[in-house]
């Protein structure tokens, strides 16, 4: 009896002979399907478990700090209006700021067409800061303000503006938002 079969060897386009015993072995590799064992899948749960697990603390942490990025964000964003609206106009600008009301407004004529600094989003000309957020210290010219009910900063059309320190907290965080009075631009800074 004859064992031998032929092969089709699609590498080289030809037929071969097989060796006796060989097809046995042949029908059984074609049988094998492809997949994933369930040990794969299990490991890559594992792992994607492990990575969200990891996120989870940075997504609080920006969730925590979020009212204060926001208060910090508009008043930046309303004295750099200020600014630019005093030099564009050529007319004296003012902020002011509401302490006891956590609130601040940008008067004397806020452009409407005016760009916002965020992506997405319109120009800030007023701000109300969350009940998380407390002004910590405000001081205007060198003179504390932070028990008065209003204190304004004025931009003038030369580029200069008062001097300005504010200090917001949220719960363990804190900033400090600085206006310089020759550039009147405003930096940030964190306190520890």
């Amino acid at each position: 009896m004859n064992l031998r079969f032929t092969i089709y060897d699609l590498r080289f386009g030809r037929t071969a002979e097989a060796a006796p015993g060989f097809s046995s072995i042949i029908s059984h590799q074609s049988k094998i399907k492809n997949g994933f064992t369930l040990i794969e899948l299990m490991m890559v749960v594992a792992i994607l478990g492990l990575v969200m697990a990891m996120g989870v603390p940075a997504i609080l942490s920006v969730m925590r700090e979020g009212p204060l990025r926001k208060a910090v964000n508009d008043t930046v964003e309303i004295c750099s209006h200020a600014r630019a609206q005093a030099i564009l106009h050529d007319k004296t600008m003012t902020v002011v700021f509401y302490p006891r009301a956590k609130q601040v407004k940008l008067i004397g004529g806020a452009d409407s067409s005016a760009l916002s600094t965020r992506l997405g989003q319109k120009a800030v000309s007023t701000a109300q800061f969350g009940d998380s957020v407390d002004i910590a210290m405000l001081d205007i010219n060198l003179t504390d303000c932070g028990a008065s009910d209003a204190a304004s900063v004025q931009f003038h059309p030369n580029g200069t503006c008062d001097e300005m320190t504010l200090v917001l907290h949220s719960g363990d965080q804190w900033r400090k938002i600085t206006l310089e009075p020759t550039t009147s631009l405003a930096s940030i800074s964190t306190i520890k």
